[in-house]
């Protein structure tokens, strides 16, 4: 079964308490937290005062990713909020190895994510040391975009990548997973599901993540 993280970015920020409420009684296995600053993406979501509202109700572990510039100097504030994953962009991180590290001496685990033109071979010198890569399958910045087709085969490369290296990492993909991207997806190899509209805009969200775990 496919490890679902439904993306808090399509939320209702006017009812987050019951958002969260929603994710918590589902059968999501984490929640995904997108922190853009403006800079490294052309948009801005949320903070640390967010996170850790979030935090203090959220039930699911949780799988932070950082779009931002120097996302290193914000270890130790995740680490205090109990996140499960610190996720930050290979592009974003002039010393990717030494970060994987600190996050991982914090005592959290290690995603390192790509953007759409950032090749696997990116990360083959640290494939061993983190915990799950991320691919992104729109360009990072907005929800609701459309699914970039190139995603299925980069995935089934990053499997032969892992697969090769003896690596333990999961793949997770976010951008545009829905009904028809999902199961190719799995299929290709894909761990982790993040879906932000398709969840949080469905008629009945709790029965869209059950679906996305089945597969």
């Amino acid at each position: 079964m496919a490890i679902v993280s439904p993306s808090l970015l399509a939320a209702d920020f006017l009812h987050l308490d019951s958002e969260i409420d929603m994710i918590n009684k589902s059968e999501a296995d984490w929640l995904h937290l997108d922190v853009m600053d403006g800079t490294f993406v052309p948009n801005i979501s949320f903070g640390f005062p967010v996170l850790e509202a979030v935090a203090s109700v959220c039930t699911k572990p949780l799988d932070v990713h950082y779009m931002i510039e120097h996302p290193e100097r914000y270890i130790q504030q995740t680490k205090r909020l109990g996140a499960m994953m610190m996720n930050v962009h290979c592009e974003a991180c002039a010393h990717l190895h030494r970060t994987i590290q600190e996050i991982h001496d914090a005592g959290m685990k290690a995603g390192v994510t790509l953007n759409p033109a950032t090749p696997v071979c990116a990360v083959e010198d640290v494939i061993c040391d983190t915990d799950m890569v991320l691919l992104m399958s729109v360009n990072p910045g907005f929800g609701g975009q459309k699914f970039i087709e190139n995603t299925i085969s980069k995935v089934k490369r990053l499997k032969d990548l892992i697969v090769k290296s003896g690596s333990k990492a999961l793949i997770e993909v976010d951008g545009g997973v829905q009904g028809e991207t999902a199961p190719r997806l799995v299929e290709a190899g894909v761990d982790v599901l993040v879906s932000g509209s398709y969840v949080f805009k469905a008629g009945n969200p709790h029965a869209v993540i059950t679906e996305l775990k089945r597969l």
